[in-house]
Order: structure tokens, then C-alpha cells, then sequence
């Protein structure tokens, strides 16, 4: 237990303890922060009491502005940071508890701060690993017997993401223009996005110092560099990806906007949500094979707040543990050509679909690319998003009286900017 008060249903009790990155109005700049119950723990004002063996020389990691120098000191440091946080915010430990003018430093309120982007993103790629998903998407393109491509079962697909567009959230994102064409015996077209969707993934944050280039990370060393999870939205402009997806995949329609969480639940947090993930038939090659416990039991649920309302829909509910690739898997195939990666980099899983159909993390799926139309309420449907409907997405593996949560992953769409004359 915590001297902090902690509501049962809360996203941060003292066995969750994420990272970000905060500010206030009476201090701007931005701070290395744990969230507990309602509150930010600010380790710049801490940053002294880190004096274990790990972390004894390094505590100037808390003065930094992101999470990238923490994270790459590696897992040690991580998992003596995360002992002594625990101890420091317990009902029986005094050091900030009895401390009136330190805790009156150390703690902010939540309400009262703003979240930023926790890391400088160095390179983001979006991996494409729910079965249930890629076999939706190819029926729809491809019919059932084409569904998956003939390398689908064998590797986990990706691509190279935009990290500069990556956003934190409660960033609006303008709905984007681009080339289309909706009739292929006509000329393309420019303008606004019609097709505008979601995508419900989660992400992870590389940490440690990296790997050098052309040293794979293998299966063995991968827990090693996974430093935590956030929940992901990539928005996704379908008309536009339709265009322009062949022959080498996903490019404008992807990169103007994907908003992550504020807040990185790390892997030692999530160790009781551990689970036995699909069978993969086949056997994947030796390089990618791995032991179970492989995949992460967290209950995920996409809800839409539409323009002309004040209520919220649930429209997706699903979970991580559904993935047929696991996070070690991306990870590994990730650098098998010896692809060195950075502390700060982002890997995501592509959308997180399961087996029900109200389990499908994007509307593309949902709505059967707009043929059935979400009722949401009495004269009230979508196909797609429209400009000022919200999007929130949560997530939270559920403990022995806890929960380990992520906060909200949010985002509001705005008009597309006026087209060129």
C-alpha cells in the first residue's frame, strides 16, 4: 500500500508506477514524473534519493527534459529505480511521508500538469501482427481464399513509420488532403480525405543503449531492450492508402498523425499479465522462435464521442494478448539484418483486432469498409470519422485488487486545411 491515496479503480497504484514526461503553468519545463493514484511524482525534486548500485552516479538522469538517457542505462537501472520508487511511495516508508515541505515539492496533481511526448522518437515502425485483422482486410481486398499473403505466417510484417508526426495524447489531428481515385477509369483526384479511420495499437519503447549495427538482437537478449508500452491510435486515410498502397505500401495516409499515451507502463508492471499467446503453425524459423509465456493479457476499449453529441460510444473492445507476432518477435526480426536500433525508438504492433466482430480495432473492419454503418444511436451512425468527432482509446491488465492502466490515448478530428486554387 501507498501513503498516496489510491482509488481501487485507478489506472496508477504503486504496482503500476509509469514514466512521462510533464509540466505545470508555474514551471514549464518539462519533467521526468511517475504517476501514483491522482499524481505526478516528480523525480527531479527526488532525484537524490536514488543511491543504489545502479543509479548511484546517474541520478542527472531525472533532470533531463525526456526519458531517452534513463532508458538507455538498461534494465538493472530500470528495475532498481522501480524498487526504490515502490519503497520511497510505501505506507511504511518516511522518507517522503514525514517530509512535509519535500512531498509539497515532489508531488503535482495530474489535473494541474500537461503531458508531453515522453521520448525523442528517433525512428517509428508499425508492425502489421494481428491475424485476425490482416485476414479481414485481405477478404476484403483479396477474398477468403487470398486473405493472407504468402509470407504473412512465416514473419512479422512492417514498414518505417513517421516519427515526427507522432503526437501525445489529446493533440487535435487535421483530417489530411491527398490523391485519391475512386474510380480507377478516371484521372486521380486532390482532395480531402473521405475515408478517415482509426487503428487501435499498442507500442513499445526501445531502451538500453541499442544494438550496433549489423549485431541482430536475438530471442534471448530481447527482454533486454523493451522498456515499456504505450496504447497507439494510427489514424489512417483509407482513400488515400488505397491509391497509393501498391506497390510499396503505406506512405501519405499514414504519416500525417498517430497519437500515443502519455504515460509508459513498463514490462516489470506488467509481468503477471504475461500469457500464453496463439499457436503459430508453422513453426516460425529457429531465429523467431521463443518461450511462453509470450503474450500480454490487456483489455483494450476504443470510444467515439461524435460531433454532434456529448455522449461516448464503445465501439471496439479487444486485447494484446490476441496478437499472433509477439513484442519479442517484432523486436528480433526487427534487427535480424543486423538494423541497429536506438534508446527512444518506437515499435508498434498494427491493429490489435480479435475474434468477435466487436472486436475489430478499426472502423475499415467494423463497418466493412463503410457497407455496414455503426449505429451508435437513434439517427446516429458512422462509416468513418467525421471532422470533430473524438477518439479515445484505454487499456488496463487487470491484477488482484489492481489495476495496471495507461491512461487515455485521445484525439480530435479538425477540418482538413482549405485546397490549393
Amino acid at each position: 500500500m501507498s501513503f498516496i491515496e489510491v482509488n481501487s479503480d485507478s489506472d496508477f497504484p504503486i504496482q503500476n508506477l509509469p514514466y512521462g514526461i510533464f509540466s505545470t503553468k508555474d514551471n514549464t519545463k518539462h519533467r521526468i514524473g511517475v504517476a501514483i493514484g491522482t499524481k505526478i511524482l516528480d523525480l527531479s525534486v527526488i532525484k537524490h534519493l536514488f543511491d543504489g548500485a545502479q543509479m548511484k552516479d546517474k541520478q542527472n538522469v531525472f533532470e533531463e527534459t525526456t526519458l531517452n538517457k534513463f532508458m538507455s542505462l538498461g534494465k538493472s537501472a530500470w528495475k532498481e529505480t522501480r524498487q526504490r520508487l515502490q519503497e520511497l511511495l510505501s505506507d511504511s516508508c518516511k522518507i517522503l511521508k514525514d517530509n512535509n515541505d519535500l512531498r509539497k515539492q515532489a508531488f503535482v496533481e495530474q489535473k494541474d500538469a500537461n503531458m508531453h511526448l515522453p521520448a525523442q522518437i528517433g525512428d517509428y515502425t508499425d508492425f502489421y501482427c494481428s491475424k485476425e485483422h490482416a485476414t479481414n482486410v485481405g477478404t476484403m481486398f483479396r477474398g477468403k481464399e487470398n486473405a493472407l499473403m504468402p509470407n504473412w505466417l512465416h514473419l512479422p510484417v512492417g514498414y518505417h513509420g513517421r516519427a515526427s508526426s507522432v503526437v501525445v495524447s489529446g493533440t487535435d489531428i487535421r483530417r489530411p488532403n491527398g490523391q485519391t481515385c475512386p474510380d480507377e477509369t478516371k484521372p486521380p483526384t486532390f482532395g480531402n480525405c473521405k475515408l478517415l479511420d482509426i487503428e487501435l495499437e499498442m507500442a513499445f519503447f526501445i531502451g538500453t543503449e541499442g544494438n550496433h549495427q549489423g549485431e541482430p538482437i536475438t530471442m534471448d537478449k530481447a527482454d533486454e531492450y523493451i522498456f515499456g508500452l504505450v496504447i497507439m491510435n494510427d489514424w489512417s486515410a483509407r482513400d488515400i492508402q488505397k491509391w497509393e498502397y501498391v506497390p510499396l505500401g503505406p506512405f501519405t495516409a499514414k504519416n500525417f498523425g498517430t497519437t500515443i499515451s502519455p504515460w509508459i507502463v513498463t514490462m516489470d508492471a506488467l509481468q503477471d499479465a504475461l500469457c500464453t499467446g496463439p499457436t503459430q503453425d508453422p513453426t516460425p524459423l529457429s531465429y523467431l522462435t521463443q518461450q511462453e509465456p509470450s503474450a500480454i493479457d490487456i483489455d483494450l476499449k476504443v470510444s467515439l464521442k461524435p460531433n454532434q453529441s456529448t455522449k461516448e460510444y464503445t465501439i471496439c473492445q479487444s486485447n494484446l494478448k490476441h496478437m499472433y507476432w509477439s513484442l519479442k518477435q517484432m523486436l528480433v526480426h526487427h534487427t535480424v539484418t543486423g538494423c541497429n536500433l536506438r534508446a527512444g525508438d518506437l515499435i508498434a504492433t498494427g491493429t490489435i483486432s480479435g475474434p468477435t466482430p466487436d472486436s475489430c480495432g478499426s472502423m475499415l473492419e467494423l463497418t466493412w469498409r463503410g457497407s455496414k454503418p455503426l449505429v451508435l444511436d437513434e439517427n446516429l451512425t458512422r462509416k468513418f470519422l467525421e471532422d470533430g468527432d473524438t477518439v479515445t482509446m484505454t487499456g488496463f491488465y487487470q491484477g488482484n485488487g489492481f489495476k495496471i492502466g495507461f491512461g487515455q490515448c485521445t484525439g480530435t478530428i479538425i477540418p482538413a486545411l482549405p485546397l490549393p486554387k
